[in-house]
C-alpha cells in the first residue's frame, strides 16, 4: 500500500472579510499525481501557498505532516529545502539570463573561486535532457517559447532534489502538442518515483494524467475522486467544482445576425524587429453585427499579431490594408483613436498588456476610458466607485471590494477585471485573444454568456482562441490563419476539428480571399 507523503489536516485560512479556505483536508499519496479542480477564487492556489510557506505558519489554522513529520514553513526556502517546489502559473523566468543560469538561480554551483560555471553547465545539460528540452544552456530564456521555458522550470525544480512538484496550470499557455509533451515527461517522472500536484481547468488532461483528484469549492474540499477506480467522469468533476450540473458546454443561443459594419481588406504588417518578414499578409476579414466571429491558428500564425495591429497598430510595422466601419474608411493609428472609433481589444497576456497590478478594481475598470468617469473635468471618485461595482455585479467578479488591488485576484477574476475594463468603454466591436485561458468551465460559461448576450444586443465580436472546441462552440463563422494568411472561413455547424487543423496548416483553403500583394514600402500616411 503507497503511503502518504503529504497530510494537510484542518486548513483554515483567512483574508480580512474572506474565508479563503475552511477545514480542508488534503492527502497525496507517494508517488502519484494528484490534481485540484476548483472555479477560480474558489483556494486552489491558496491551498499551495499555505503548503509551500508563501503564506508563512502561523497566518493559518491547521497541521502540515510531510513525510509523517510535522513541518511548519516560514518560507518558499525551507519548504524547497524539504523537498517541495511549486512551478506558478506565470512563470519565474529571467528573460535576459541564460537556461544555465535560471536553472540554478538561487542555486549556484559553487567553486573554489565563485560560481564554477563549468560544473553548472554540465549539470544543466543532464537537466534539460532528462526533461526533453532541445536547447543549449547557454541560450536566453527570451529566445525560448513558453513550452521549452516550461520545461525549463521543471528542470529548475530538479536541481533542487525535489520530492513533491507541484505545477499550477502548467498547460494554460500551451499549444496542444507541448501540451502533450509536458503530460509525457510528468508521467515519466511519475514512474521515477516523483509525486507530483497539478492544478488545472483542463479537465481532459487532468482525467488522462492523474491519479486522484480533488475538487475545491469556495474554500471547502468537496471530494476526491480515485480516477483508476473507473468511475469519474469531466460532468462529475464539473458538478462537484460549480456545485451543480451544466447541461451544455456553452449557452443556448440563437444568433440574430445584421450587416457587415466592420471591414479589414489587405491588411499587411511587418514584424516590429525582423525586415522583410510579413506576420500578416494581405488579410481581408469582416464582421457583421449580432455575430460571433473566430479566428483560428496554430502557435506563431499570426491571429495575436493580426488583432493588435488592427488595434491602434499596436504591432508591428504598418505596410497597407484599409479598416472601414459602416462602409466608411478609418483611419486607426492609435489606441486612443481605436477607443473613439467603438473598437476594444482583451489582449492574451493579461499581467503584461493588459492589467496595472498595482491598480484597484475600480482603477482597472475605468482606465481605458476616463472621460466617462469626469465631472465638470474632474475625475469623481463616485462614478469611479459605482463603474467599478457594475463591473463586479455583472462579470461576478470575486472580491470583498472593488477597493481591493488586481494583483490579490485569483486569476480568473483577473480575466473579469480584464473584460469589464475594455467593456466600460461600450464598444461596438469586441476583440477578445484568449477570452479564457486559464479560467475553470464556470467561469468560461459565464463568458460565453456575456459574449453572447453583446451579439444579442448588436454588437460584433471577434474570438482568438487555441481550443478549437471553444470557437466550434461558440462562434458563428470562423476564420483560419496560417503564416500570416487568412486560410479559409467556415460557418457555424459546417465543419469540426480535423477540417480547421487542415486549414490552420495550410494543407487546403477554404472560402473565397482577395490576398492582396502589397509593396514592402511602408503606406504610412497615403
Amino acid at each position: 500500500m503507497t503511503h502518504p507523503i503529504l497530510e494537510m489536516r484542518s486548513i483554515t485560512k483567512t483574508f480580512p472579510g474572506v474565508i479563503a479556505l475552511e477545514d480542508v483536508n488534503f492527502t497525496v499519496k507517494q508517488g502519484e499525481i494528484h490534481a485540484i479542480c476548483g472555479e477560480n477564487g474558489a483556494g486552489k492556489s491558496t491551498l499551495m501557498k499555505v503548503l509551500s510557506g508563501v503564506h508563512p505558519h502561523g497566518s493559518y489554522t491547521g497541521e502540515i505532516i510531510y513525510r509523517g513529520e510535522p513541518v511548519s514553513f516560514n518560507t518558499i526556502r525551507q519548504s524547497e529545502e524539504a523537498g517541495i517546489v511549486i512551478i506558478h502559473q506565470e512563470l519565474a523566468l529571467i528573460p535576459e539570463l541564460s537556461v544555465a543560469e535560471n536553472i540554478f538561480l538561487g542555486n549556484e554551483q559553487k567553486g573554489a573561486f565563485g560560481i564554477d560555471w563549468t560544473a553548472a553547465h554540465e549539470k544543466a545539460r543532464e537537466l534539460t535532457r532528462m526533461v526533453g528540452l532541445d536547447a543549449d544552456t547557454r541560450t536566453p530564456i527570451k529566445n525560448l517559447g513558453v513550452g521549452q521555458q516550461q520545461l525549463v522550470e521543471i528542470a529548475r525544480a530538479l536541481a533542487k532534489n525535489v520530492e513533491l512538484l507541484i505545477l499550477d496550470e502548467p498547460t494554460a499557455a500551451l499549444n496542444e502538442d507541448d501540451s502533450a509533451l509536458l503530460l509525457d515527461l510528468l508521467r515519466d517522472l511519475r514512474a521515477k518515483g516523483l509525486t507530483c500536484v497539478i492544478i488545472s481547468h483542463k479537465l481532459n488532461e487532468i482525467m488522462a494524467i492523474s491519479d486522484q483528484i480533488t475538487v475545491i469549492r469556495d474554500g471547502l474540499c468537496i471530494e476526491t475522486m480515485n480516477v483508476n477506480a473507473g468511475d469519474v467522469s469531466e460532468d462529475r468533476i464539473i458538478a462537484a467544482m460549480v456545485g451543480r450540473s451544466l447541461d451544455s458546454r456553452f449557452p443556448p443561443h440563437t444568433p440574430n445576425i445584421g450587416e457587415v459594419f466592420f471591414e479589414v481588406e489587405g491588411w499587411t504588417v511587418e514584424h516590429p524587429e525582423i525586415p522583410g518578414r510579413l506576420v500578416a499578409k494581405g488579410s481581408s476579414f469582416n464582421v457583421r453585427r449580432g455575430e460571433i466571429v473566430g479566428f483560428a491558428g496554430i502557435m506563431g500564425a499570426g491571429r495575436t499579431e493580426l488583432a493588435r495591429s488592427i488595434f491602434g497598430r499596436t504591432y508591428g510595422r504598418y505596410l497597407g490594408g484599409t479598416i472601414y466601419i459602416d462602409g466608411e474608411e478609418v483611419k486607426l493609428p492609435s489606441v486612443p483613436a481605436a477607443i473613439k472609433h467603438k473598437i476594444s481589444y482583451v489582449p492574451e497576456d493579461r499581467k503584461v498588456y493588459g492589467l496595472n497590478l498595482l491598480d484597484d478594481i475600480q482603477t482597472t475598470v475605468v482606465s481605458a476610458d476616463w472621460k466617462k468617469v469626469k465631472e465638470h473635468g474632474a475625475l469623481s471618485n463616485s462614478a469611479i466607485h459605482e463603474a467599478g461595482e457594475a463591473a463586479r455585479s455583472a462579470l461576478g467578479i470575486k472580491a470583498h471590494s472593488v477597493s481591493v488591488n488586481v494583483a490579490t485576484l485569483s486569476g480568473g477574476n483577473q480575466q473579469k477585471t480584464l473584460l469589464g475594463k475594455w467593456l466600460f468603454p461600450e464598444p461596438e466591436l469586441l476583440i477578445v485573444d484568449e477570452p479564457t485561458r486559464g479560467i475553470d468551465v464556470g467561469a468560461k460559461y459565464e463568458i460565453y454568456g456575456l459574449i453572447n448576450e453583446l451579439a444579442d444586443a448588436g454588437k460584433g465580436v471577434v474570438v482568438i482562441s487555441s481550443e478549437l472546441p471553444e470557437l466550434i462552440g461558440l462562434c458563428d463563422r470562423i476564420y483560419t490563419i496560417c503564416e500570416g494568411a487568412v486560410t479559409g472561413v467556415v460557418a457555424r455547424g459546417e465543419t469540426d476539428q480535423e477540417q480547421l487543423m487542415r486549414l490552420m496548416t495550410g494543407v487546403e483553403t477554404h472560402g473565397a480571399f482577395t490576398q492582396t500583394t502589397i509593396s514592402t514600402e511602408s503606406n504610412e500616411g497615403r
